[in-house]
C-alpha cells in the first residue's frame, strides 16, 4: 500500500506513537491494518505484549523499591 493513499492511522509512525502512549491498546489498529501480513501481525502482537509485560513488571519493582526506601526513612527518623 502506498504511503500517500494510506490512511493516517495506519502509518507506522502513528502506530509507534500510539504504542508509546497507550501500550497494547494499539493492537486493534495493527490487526485491522491491511498493509500487514498475518505473520507480521502475530509477531508484532507477541512483541508488544512482551514489552508491555516487562514495562509493568519493572514499574511494580520500582514502586516496591521506593516503598521499602520510604519505610526505612520513616523508621530511621522515628
Amino acid at each position: 500500500m502506498e504511503e500517500a493513499k494510506q490512511k493516517w492511522y495506519f502509518r507506522k509512525s502513528i502506530l509507534v506513537l500510539v504504542f508509546l502512549s497507550v501500550g497494547p491498546l494499539v493492537l486493534p489498529l495493527i490487526w485491522i491494518n491491511p498493509g500487514f501480513s498475518r505473520k507480521l501481525k502475530i509477531t508484532l502482537t507477541v512483541v508488544i505484549l512482551l514489552l508491555s509485560y516487562l514495562a509493568v513488571t519493572m514499574t511494580m519493582r520500582f514502586v516496591s523499591g521506593l516503598r521499602e526506601e520510604f519505610q526505612q526513612i520513616i523508621q530511621q527518623s522515628s
